[in-house]
């Protein structure tokens, strides 16, 4: 009997090139191309090989799928942690890697920056999104006010409810910059309603210039305030960012005029 004969080299890429394209996935073909030599020289069993491609496909995968959730997430800026100083925030150094590892998203915890204008909290709150992005996360990204303006163009519009179902979907939902404005009493309870629906279910991260106990003055109603600050703290890490504002290094400025303590006596 005949033995059976190899298939030509460029036969074999052929059929590759058609196997990858019909499990979409192109990068295949490359990365086997790229290891085989490789492969060989290194004496790889055909598992071996096999694994190696399939797992530079995966990681392209998810690098790619990563790159549409950061544009989709609708950051202000891209701010990774590995970008931030921690020498001005040391405090917070072992905890924001410990929550850039994504654990907090897994169990639906949630996470408070608390701090002055200018010490980072936007910065680490964007570089935690985006390593929940790289983990397979789908993240949005918004100030209080722009949060406040989606819900109420919802609820005007009689879609609230199907909008809060969509928006608990997402296994992050940012908000920043709450308490720069106060808020009106409905939209201090649209507000509420967005803390309730992800209450144990998923991921919030909150920045804050104002401590809990100001919040109150905030949403107008100190009830109101308390029972969404008790949703929200149940199961949350609460950091505080301390220090003067880096905007102003190099300015002679040690500290911004509404943070700035008042010792001069006051004109009567």
């Amino acid at each position: 009997m005949a033995a059976a004969t190899k298939p030509a080299a460029g036969e074999t890429l052929k059929q590759l090139n058609y196997l990858a394209a019909a499990l979409k996935a192109p990068r295949i073909t490359e990365s086997a191309a790229r290891l085989a030599d490789h492969a060989r020289d290194a004496g790889w069993t055909h598992e071996e090989y096999l694994a190696a491609v399939l797992e530079r496909e995966v990681a392209a995968r998810n690098a790619s799928g990563a790159q549409l959730r950061i544009r989709a997430a609708g950051f202000a800026a891209r701010k990774t942690i590995e970008e931030f100083d921690f020498d001005a925030q040391p405090a917070v150094r072992q905890p924001i890697a410990a929550l850039a590892s994504g654990g907090f998203l897994t169990e639906a915890r949630n996470v408070v920056l608390l701090g002055p204008p200018g010490t980072g909290k936007t910065h680490l709150a964007i570089g935690l999104g985006i390593a929940a992005a790289h983990h397979g996360y789908r993240v949005l990204f918004a100030t209080a006010t722009g949060w406040v303006t989606r819900l109420t163009d919802a609820h005007r519009a009689g879609k609230l409810p199907q909008d809060l179902a969509k928006l608990r979907r997402y296994g992050l939902i940012i908000i920043d910059e709450v308490g720069y404005l106060p808020f009106e009493q409905d939209a201090a309870n649209l507000f509420f309603q967005l803390v309730s629906a992800r209450y144990e279910h998923a991921s919030l991260i909150l920045t804050s210039n104002l401590p809990f106990s100001s919040w109150g003055g905030v949403f107008g109603d100190q009830v109101v305030a308390a029972a969404m600050i008790d949703r929200i703290v149940h199961h949350a890490d609460v950091l505080t960012l301390k220090g003067a504002s880096y905007r102003l290094r190099n300015r002679g400025l040690d500290t911004l005029p509404s943070i700035r303590e008042t010792t001069d006596p006051q004109p009567t």
